[in-house]
């Protein structure tokens, strides 16, 4: 097992290998708008995950997953002629979920600021059922018993 200092150093150079080569362009029309968001390694330094982003439609989603499938090989020996890694790694390409969670996260957090309005709402015009201060006080005991 490699040190994990060094995975991440072959992670980091790997994500900006990629993002390079994209920016340059690839000659697949299927290929969006993408966004390398992270590279994982393994600790044996075999096998990359890549994951990435695309802004646009389920169907450029679809297309820009089969660019990127297509196009492994090629970005896969453009990654060892800028490693001084002994192998190069196999790559793996996986749609990130980020900006489907973070739309979902956003909205659970608007819900829950609509019901704490409507709670506080509730809250201004309501009354106690019993006294204002529920617990029981002390007797106060009169010196003259």
């Amino acid at each position: 097992m490699a040190d994990p200092a060094r995975a991440r150093k072959l992670a980091d150079r790997i994500k900006v290998i990629i993002a390079k080569r994209l920016d340059r362009g690839l000659r697949d029309p299927r290929l969006g708008f993408v966004t390398i968001t992270d590279v994982q390694v393994t600790g044996d330094l075999q096998h990359a995950t890549v994951f990435y982003t695309v802004y646009g439609t389920d169907q450029e989603r679809a297309d820009t997953a089969a660019a990127l499938q297509a196009a492994t090989g090629m970005l896969r020996t453009e990654v060892g002629k800028n490693i001084t890694a002994r192998l190069t790694p196999t790559l793996e390409f996986q749609l990130d979920a980020i900006p489907e969670n973070a739309a979902h996260i956003e909205d659970l957090l608007r819900q829950a600021r609509e019901h704490d309005t409507e709670v506080a709402g509730l809250a201004s015009g309501a009354s106690y059922a019993g006294d204002e201060d529920p617990y029981v006080k002390p007797r106060d005991i009169d010196d003259e018993e």
